[in-house]
């Protein structure tokens, strides 16, 4: 149950990541700009990963980098979802959907298409959303079964 529950929400989150690019290249090519407030929409691309590191790399090394750490977490979220929390599935369906978004845009033309500018961080897009989402629900997931698994155990006596 909690196996479907993380591949359907990884399949669902990717696949919106996935067709909001298409639509953030088409309306916000060129100079143009969509501002709401909080966060404005303005078209960017990052040939390196986060924060544009390594974008000197060729895209292949970068591409062939991030699909094994992405397969290498999807492994892992596999094996521990049964035993999670729901917040953890939801959590790591959400980082596994963000870091293969990114690798499929990143696939296409070499590069990760950015639209969320903030002006006090750099532009990021939904798969990067999904990453950072899905990370704070799998710590607050660890942090919420450490806290209740530290209890102290009550003494019982033992019998002579």
């Amino acid at each position: 149950m909690r196996r479907a529950l993380f591949v359907t929400t990884a399949l669902i989150s990717a696949g919106i990541a996935l067709a909001v690019e298409p639509v953030a290249r088409k309306h916000l090519s060129g100079s143009n700009e969509i501002d709401l407030g909080v966060v404005r929409l303005r078209l960017a691309y990052n040939s390196g990963v986060a924060f544009s590191l390594g974008n000197q790399l060729p895209s292949a090394v970068i591409i062939a980098f991030t699909a094994l750490a992405t397969i290498g977490i999807a492994v892992y979220a596999w094996r521990s979802v049964p035993q999670s929390r729901g917040v953890a599935v939801i959590g790591f369906a959400l980082i596994v959907a963000g870091a293969a978004s990114n690798v499929v845009d990143r696939a296409l033309d070499g590069k990760v298409t950015d639209y969320f500018h903030t002006g006090w961080w750099p532009t990021f897009n939904l798969a990067d959303t999904y990453l950072t989402c899905g990370f704070i629900l799998v710590v607050v997931s660890l942090l919420v079964e450490s806290s209740c698994g530290s209890e102290p155990e009550i003494q019982r006596p033992q019998s002579v």
